[in-house]
């Protein structure tokens, strides 16, 4: 190994470094206890090495660990559909559920990530394809990624407003099931 091709490779793992200790302390103690200061006392790196890697800061670092959700959420629906509309959406919600801070980070704190155009990470576009491989047989061709959105932002609101308790928790598993039910339903 070159050193260079080392170089990379530190920078590299440097980098996921900052990314795992980030998502660790926001799971446990959410996104507000995330700062430069906090991130480079856990792991031992002065906050200028933190800002070399993400010279965004937080939001930079909140967009990596962001990305890396996208991925695993792309090979949870993948694994997912072999369960149809059913088993994207109890995967999507457990998903949810499972990893509330980087889901947030994902879907519902402020980010500079580019939803549905052109510039959109590919790892997030792999992630909206595992929706609409469900949605894409029971809708109307020229309809399907509508229909996909609307599914997404129905299960997307399902998480949010259960998570703030906005939701009666004796539905819980009825909302989900009529939610499957009319998005798994083959049209005429």
């Amino acid at each position: 190994m070159t050193q260079r091709q080392r170089r990379v490779r530190d920078r590299t793992e440097r980098a996921q470094r900052i990314v795992t200790a980030a998502r660790e302390l926001a799971e446990a103690e959410g996104w507000d206890a995330v700062t430069t200061r906090r991130l480079a006392a856990l792991i031992e790196y002065s906050q200028p090495v933190l800002y070399s890697h993400f010279p965004g800061g937080k939001d930079a670092i909140m967009a990596a660990a962001a990305l890396e959700g996208f991925a695993e959420l792309a090979t949870a629906l993948a694994a997912g559909r072999e369960g149809g509309v059913a088993g994207v959406a109890s995967t999507y919600v457990a998903f949810a559920d499972g990893k509330p801070a980087l889901y947030d980070a994902m879907f519902t704190l402020a980010s500079e990530l580019p939803f549905a155009k052109d510039e959109t990470p590919e790892v997030m576009k792999a992630c909206f394809a595992e929706l609409l491989a469900v949605i894409e047989p029971v809708a109307d061709e020229p309809d399907a990624g509508a229909l996909t959105e609307v599914f997404w932002s129905t299960l997307h609101g399902l998480v949010t407003l259960d998570r703030g308790h906005r939701l009666s928790p004796a539905y819980r598993a009825e909302r989900l099931a009529l939610v499957v039910a009319r998005f798994g339903a083959r049209g005429d």
